[in-house]
């Protein structure tokens, strides 16, 4: 068999165990060197194929997908530095615990550090951030070879589904030519298996993922733990919101304790289930004296640590208490060391095993004390007759898209102001967000990924500088089955800062922090023929009903001025907590 025909069929095992495993989505970033690749996944038949211009824009799709559907996205480049603009959702796959797979193509072995074009070192190129490398061997027509490489890519699949989820690199070397060449026949006959794989349609090799269960012992002793009268439930952000969430909202009826449930947690926006929600904790934390007047006796934590910096202060102000972290993986989710009690062990699972384990023995002064506090916040926010300021955009955008609808919120303020804003509802709401490595790069590519593998009312909620990252993502526009409505808060520059003490420094401050660019993005949607508006915060209500009905991807701008919003949250922040002070005592 020539060179080109053993290169075409070593592609095409590839793809077809990839398809067998069940992986359904690919994403291409044009190329010449990752030509066999991008024949042997296109002749298939069974995948979605989407091509994007920018490698990154292309992963942060990907990766989308892969925290949408839960199943692995693929994304597949060239050579050289297209490797490296993937890095960025790679990173993000690996913290977030999200299921991708980059297939990068290489030159041969020869041409590695010969000073070849186009050639950079791809050898573990990504480091610890995958949870698997495997520099692939040249392709070569031989059936046990063949073999081997089908198992490769079975394990990248399952590698990639194991607790903790993440990214997988498979890097193939290929030579020329790249373009495909059928293969032999009579190499066909001789090696059925290696060629075609499994008769019955099944992965060339059945890999079981399990999930780590606690012994009846170890679910005993835990039990005993939730006889404590003072607890309560925290809830990061979640690989598997829609599982974990619902079982950390049916421990907290169970049990009686409050839940403080994180915006991407999935126990925020849907049923209750019987669970006592907090709202706008964020917000009366902050306050030394309430931190002191809710003083547990026990915590029990799932999920990534809790976006609000109020929670996580309460957390340590409250160190040596009883604090239970449950979860899955082999990454250590307690980076202010306030655990006592590290629970290995599927959440989900564990979560689930426990509710038929405890009573409600919650002292009923505790648990009124949550409520009552939750009340007052509630009351505060809803008194507020100030200016309307970006929390309100969060409060909007939670309260207005309909059940069952996607939203995916970027880091640094939307996800705070959500977290501070958003208050708990019945009605089902996915939320998403890039949080593992808490970039703001990405966000409109990832959004619409989300899109495309979950089809429901999408709305990405980000700030102008997360927008000029991720123009290049405007590009995705152009696919008919993932439209995204974009609510843009526009402050002209990084209003986050203006909640640090840096805004104190003085003309420094302004020059290389808040960074005024003066852009009007209505130019990047023309470019892509986006719809755009240019709203009041009180008029976005009815424009994203409107926007959300329409099915088109379009952008809504919200203007802010940045120093008006830091009062506001200020003001809004002292009176919450004061009203809860005054309800509480």
């Amino acid at each position: 068999m020539t060179e080109g025909a053993a290169t075409t069929i070593w592609a095409r095992a590839f793809a077809d165990e990839l398809a067998r495993c069940g992986v359904q989505d690919v994403v291409i970033a044009p190329g010449s060197r990752s030509t066999p690749l991008v024949m042997a996944f296109a002749r298939d038949g069974r995948f979605r194929m989407r091509v994007h211009l920018d490698e990154r824009s292309g992963a942060f799709f990907a990766l989308g997908i892969a925290k949408a559907s839960g199943s692995p996205a693929a994304i597949i480049t060239t050579s050289g530095t297209a490797t490296a603009n993937v890095f960025p959702a790679v990173i993000e796959a690996s913290l977030s615990e999200a299921p991708l797979l980059v297939l990068t193509a290489d030159r041969p072995h020869r041409l590695r550090g010969a000073d070849a074009n186009q050639t950079i070192d791809q050898v573990g190129l990504y480091g610890t951030y995958v949870r698997e490398f495997i520099d692939v061997p040249p392709p070569v027509a031989d059936g046990p070879a063949l073999q081997h490489l089908r198992t490769v890519a079975v394990r990248s699949v399952a590698t990639s589904l194991t607790a903790p989820f993440g990214p997988v690199h498979i890097n193939f070397p290929f030579d020329k030519p790249l373009e495909p060449v059928d293969p032999d026949p009579e190499f066909v006959t001789a090696h059925p298996i290696a060629a075609n794989g499994r008769t019955d349609g099944n992965p060339f090799v059945e890999i079981s993922v399990g999930r780590t269960e606690l012994s009846e012992q170890e679910l005993d002793r835990l039990a005993s733990a939730l006889a404590a009268k003072r607890g309560v439930i925290v809830a990061g952000a979640e690989p598997e919101p829609e599982k974990v969430g619902k079982a950390a909202l049916s421990l907290s009826a169970a049990t009686g304790y409050p839940i403080l449930p994180d915006p991407l947690s999935g126990a925020r926006f849907g049923p209750s289930a019987g669970a006592d929600r907090v709202a706008a904790y964020d917000l009366f934390l902050r306050d030394e004296g309430i931190c002191r007047a809710l003083n547990p006796d026990l915590v029990l934590r799932v999920g990534a640590t809790p976006t609000s910096a109020a929670l996580q202060a309460w957390l340590q102000h409250h160190n040596g208490v009883r604090h239970i972290v449950v979860d899955a993986g082999q990454r250590w989710k307690d980076y202010g060391s306030t655990a006592t009690d590290y629970v290995k062990a599927d959440p989900e699972k564990t979560l689930g095993a426990l509710v038929g384990r405890v009573d409600k023995s919650v002292d009923q002064d505790w648990a009124s004390l949550w409520h009552t506090a939750s009340r007052a916040a509630r009351h505060a926010i809803d008194a507020d007759e100030g200016d309307l300021h970006e929390g309100d955009v969060l409060a909007t955008v939670a309260e207005v898209l309909p059940e069952g609808g996607n939203l995916f919120i970027s880091s640094s303020m939307p996800v705070r102001d959500l977290d501070s804003f958003g208050l708990p509802r019945e009605e089902q709401l996915m939320v998403f967000g890039n949080r593992g490595a808490s970039g703001i790069d990405g966000i409109v590519s990832s959004a619409f990924g989300v899109a495309a593998a979950r089809p429901a009312p999408t709305v990405c909620v980000l700030g102008d500088i997360a927008f000029f990252h991720d123009q290049n993502g405007l590009l995705w526009s152009r696919e008919p089955d993932c439209p995204v409505v974009f609510v843009l808060i526009d402050n002209d520059g990084g209003g986050i800062f203006h909640m640090l003490p840096i805004t104190d420094h003085e003309p420094a401050f302004s020059q290389f922090f808040a960074t005024p660019h003066g852009l009007d993005f209505q130019h990047a949607a023309g470019i892509h023929n986006l719809d755009w508006s240019d709203l009041d915060i009180s008029d976005l209500g009815t424009a994203l009903a409107s926007a959300l009905e329409s099915g088109r991807t379009s952008i809504l701008r919200v203007t802010s001025d940045r120093e008006t919003n830091t009062r506001r949250h200020e003001e809004i922040a002292e009176a919450v907590a004061q009203h809860v002070l005054d309800t509480l005592r």
